[in-house]
């Protein structure tokens, strides 16, 4: 009974090895770092085995291979011979009894070592890292300790390794976006959060990838008050307007001098006072159309009128930023009441989707799971199409791409309204905005 003993012991103290090794590699740095700050017992020493990995590992590989070899050796000198000193008893040949005795009790004990001082311990590790490292790391650190030396030289030598091989530096823990994309997906998969506020996180992280073209008011759908037209013509703007704010011009688009609050114009209407739209206007900023979305975010924290005024590189007017034009890139896209009856991205009972050719081309991108290039010259799906055909398409006519075929539907003058996205069975043709050879079918 007490070799027996001593047998389980040795594959308990694996199990530990295996369970403190997979707690630590697993375990979240940041939710470590929570941890500590919170005062949890053993955090702090965690996170330092989790920085210094080599050393760790050394430490965790020094103590699963000593029990490995004890182990193997005490089963085999003491219940290998019991075992078959037992079957030679029953009247077995020795010739049988001796491997069969030796055999079963490897087999036995490597079935324990597997089941018990490995799996077992690294599901219960991947169940709760981050606790199950706070509970382990004083243990581990202070075998570190004791077997200084040994760790020392095998740290050593798996560095001297590395830098044979040319991966002397050290990796850097980083997150990227898909990660973080990824993580989202899996808390709202298992309930942690809302399909609607995977969304919104999904749009913030959008935010910060579009430059100001992509979320602006473009030039034709800005309403604005011409200075040189007649009083009467300004007061009807004013009476129709939904917007609380419009931009002020002198004659032209192009020439526009700053915006103006509605409601002081309007206020000043009602109660008899003069009407002057000049002395009205604010001073708004202007920002070139390749700026970030966030640096537009910046400006309009600081203006005096959250309106900013987008100009491209040769100076032209190409329209206006407001908070609700972010807003909307973090959300996902809604319209101003005159267009409310015009829906979004519909996906119909067939697997199609009718999209519409304001739709910012990240969020069709989300909708149907395909990948646009980082450098692309468009933002829209009427870009996208724009950038596929090479020309302004003719209703009806359709590209297949990545995957999709995509047909134009309708028509607004020159601008693409209306857009069929179908899975196509193969796509010919390059991404649009990336370089390469392909076909258009």
């Amino acid at each position: 009974m007490f070799e027996i003993a001593v047998v389980l012991l040795l594959v308990v103290i694996n199990g530990v090895f295996s369970l403190s090794e997979l707690a630590v590699v697993s375990a979240r740095r940041p939710r470590l770092r929570a941890m500590a700050a919170e005062g949890r017992p053993g955090a702090a020493a965690a996170l330092k085995l989790a920085e210094d990995p080599g050393r760790f590992l050394s430490t965790v590989q020094i103590g699963i291979t000593l029990v490995g070899v004890l182990a193997g050796a005490f089963s085999g000198s003491a219940l290998g011979g019991m075992l078959s000193a037992t079957l030679l008893k029953a009247g077995m040949p020795a010739n049988i009894a001796n491997p069969l005795g030796f055999g079963a009790v490897v087999a036995v004990v490597t079935y324990l070592s597997i089941v018990v001082g490995e799996l077992v311990p690294k599901r219960l590790a991947l169940r709760n890292p981050e606790g199950l490292a706070c509970l382990m790391a004083p243990l581990m650190r202070l075998v570190s300790r004791i077997a200084a030396p040994a760790v020392w030289l095998l740290d050593t030598s798996t560095t001297a390794i590395f830098r044979l091989l040319g991966q002397g530096g050290a990796s850097e823990e980083r997150v990227t976006e898909d990660d973080v994309h990824s993580l989202v997906a899996e808390a709202e998969q298992s309930g942690a959060i809302e399909e609607t506020e995977r969304e919104m996180i999904t749009g913030v992280l959008r935010l910060g990838d579009r430059p100001v073209r992509g979320i602006m008011t473009p030039r034709s759908d800005v309403h604005w008050i011409d200075l040189l037209a007649p009083e009467e013509e300004t007061r009807a703007l004013l009476m129709r307007t939904q917007h609380s704010r419009l931009a002020v011009g002198e004659g032209t688009v192009d020439a526009l001098i700053g915006v103006v609050q509605t409601r002081e114009l309007l206020a000043a209407y009602l109660a008899g006072q003069a009407f002057d739209v000049r002395a009205a206007t604010r001073p708004a900023p202007v920002i070139p159309d390749a700026a970030d979305a966030l640096d537009a975010l910046d400006v309009l924290r600081q203006a005096e009128v959250p309106v900013a005024l987008v100009h491209d590189e040769y100076g032209h007017f190409e329209g206006i930023v407001t908070p609700a034009d972010l807003l909307e890139a973090i959300t996902g896209s809604f319209r101003a009441n005159e267009d409310a009856n015009e829906p979004g991205a519909v996906e119909r009972d067939d697997g199609t989707w009718l999209l519409p050719g304001w739709l910012p081309a990240d969020e069709m991108a989300d909708r149907l799971r395909i990948r646009l290039p980082e450098n692309r010259s468009f933002h829209t799906v009427a870009g996208f199409l724009l950038a596929a055909f090479g020309r302004i398409p003719s209703v009806g006519e359709a590209r297949n791409i990545l995957g999709w075929r995509f047909e134009v539907m309708d028509l607004d003058g020159r601008r693409i309204d209306k857009v069929l996205a179908a899975p196509a069975a193969a796509a010919a043709v390059p991404v649009p905005g990336r370089p390469g050879r392909g076909t258009m079918a």
